[in-house]
């Protein structure tokens, strides 16, 4: 699979003269160990990979923080020495919790030792503070599933080649946008876990695919017993299940069981976002940026990983060609939303951890709610998703005219067009007049908003 920005990343990583150890977070089987080997393998450099799930007892040898022996050690396991110029790849780094220290170390003693580290359940180990963590000696890669530009270019380049060139003030081709409606209908149901894009790929099978998905939500339920108690596992298992059939909404404690303490639901959300597996979109006024400074952190909505994964966990069949190209989903909203939370949630630098926000406005007779809210340049932009080719633009009037906002955006599956609007609000005893440009963009295109927002 194609992950080139991921790629780039690690490459200019390499480059450097002063590299820190890189280390790759993300949810289980979004593809971080396949990602550093499919690096080396196409720059042609030597990889030293140990999994460090399968020799504990190395966590002994991490403890002593001897370099050299760490060293000599992994090249006895594996059977070969690092080469200069090589990766050493540490997988599974959480099943050897002392070798996160090390790291620090390993920059310290051998600069030019190009290290990288992955792991499955990373976060907890991260969150245990009983070992020193190495504080600004370690650089991090956020990874999540391929995204849809990833899976049209290794599907249909061309039109890889169209979205990235496309101009608003070009004329859109109907056939592409035809081309591309299809493809993301597709990815609706397949997503973005790697495994599930690539056996679909090769077989054309759907149903090869969900089986994939069956068995990554599996894998996220039996890992519940790593991190939880047995009378936190019920709670747990009833929020991972809740999430898909909640997606946009705002979250609300009792929806999930309202004989539960808030305190018990409360952790057991937490546990589920740190496992990567869930993530939240938090509550913030809009007035200005960093958007962070004025978010609310007890209103919120969440999403999960992967929009294929959210299909699946709500119990999607494999469908023929037909069907899955004409029948209407009854959650259609939610879909398109969570595929442009997952997007929209990624769409910083790799460096920084994903965060994502949205505005509310909760008032007895005019609640307002605009779905995402993003920073592009020195301005929050307000982003409404709609499933369809229409909707009502009435939350974004309102957002508009009371924070001032210059420029909005709305996603559906309409081809990409550019129009003032000019309205009239009503806040308080003023009628107020709004006005602002709206980029009408198709779901397709969303890894295109900052680039179209700042070049047309």
């Amino acid at each position: 699979m194609i992950r080139r920005q991921a790629e780039n990343y690690i490459a200019g990583w390499y480059a450097k003269k002063s590299r820190k150890p890189l280390v790759i977070r993300g949810a289980r089987q979004v593809g971080k160990s396949t990602l550093v080997r499919e690096f080396a393998k196409n720059h042609k450099y030597s990889l030293l990979e140990i999994n460090l799930e399968k020799h504990l007892n190395m966590e002994a040898v991490f403890k002593r923080l001897n370099v050299s022996e760490i060293l000599n050690e992994i090249s006895l396991i594996i059977g070969k020495p690092l080469q200069t110029g090589g990766i050493l790849f540490l997988d599974e780094i959480q099943a050897t919790p002392s070798a996160i220290p090390a790291l620090r170390y390993l920059y310290e003693e051998k600069p030019d030792l190009r290290v990288v580290a992955a792991g499955s359940l990373l976060e907890f180990t991260f969150k245990d503070h009983k070992y020193s963590m190495p504080v600004g000696r370690i650089e991090y890669l956020y990874l999540g599933p391929l995204s849809f530009f990833e899976y049209v270019t290794e599907k249909a380049e061309h039109l890889g080649r169209y979205l990235r060139d496309h101009s608003l003030n070009d004329d859109f081709s109907q056939t592409a946008h035809q081309q591309l409606c299809i493809l993301l209908r597709e990815y609706l149901i397949i997503g973005g876990m790697p495994e599930a894009v690539k056996i679909y790929f090769d077989s054309q099978d759907m149903t090869q695919a969900l089986q994939v998905h069956h068995s990554i939500l599996d894998t996220y339920r039996n890992d519940f017993n790593k991190y939880v108690t047995k009378t936190a596992l019920q709670r747990v298992q009833r929020v991972y299940s809740y999430i898909p059939t909640a997606i946009g909404e705002k979250f609300k404690y009792s929806n999930v069981n309202p004989t539960w303490q808030a305190r018990e639901i409360r952790q057991a959300l937490e546990l589920l976002e740190q496992a990567g597996v869930i993530f939240k979109v938090h509550c913030t006024s809009g007035t200005g940026i960093p958007l962070e400074a004025n978010a609310d952190h007890k209103v919120f909505k969440t999403y999960f990983l992967d929009v294929g994964l959210m299909n699946t966990a709500l119990g999607m069949k494999s469908l023929s060609k037909d069907e899955f190209l004409s029948v209407r989903f009854i959650n259609e909203g939610k879909i398109a939303e969570q595929f442009i939370a997952q997007h929209l949630r990624f769409e910083k630098e790799m460096y920084i951890r994903p965060q994502l926000y949205y505005w509310l406005r909760e008032k007895r007779k005019n609640n307002a709610e605009i779905d995402f809210l993003i920073q592009s340049g020195r301005f929050p932009i307000p982003v409404e998703v709609k499933a369809g080719k229409s909707g009502s633009l009435k939350s974004l009037h309102l957002f508009c005219g009371v924070c001032n906002s210059q420029t909005a955006v709305r996603f559906d599956l309409n081809i990409p067009s550019i129009f003032n609007c000019n309205h009239k609000i009503s806040t308080g005893n003023k009628i107020v007049a709004v006005s602002y440009q709206l980029v009408n963009l198709p779901l397709y295109m969303v890894e295109e908003i900052h680039r179209l927002l700042y070049r047309g």
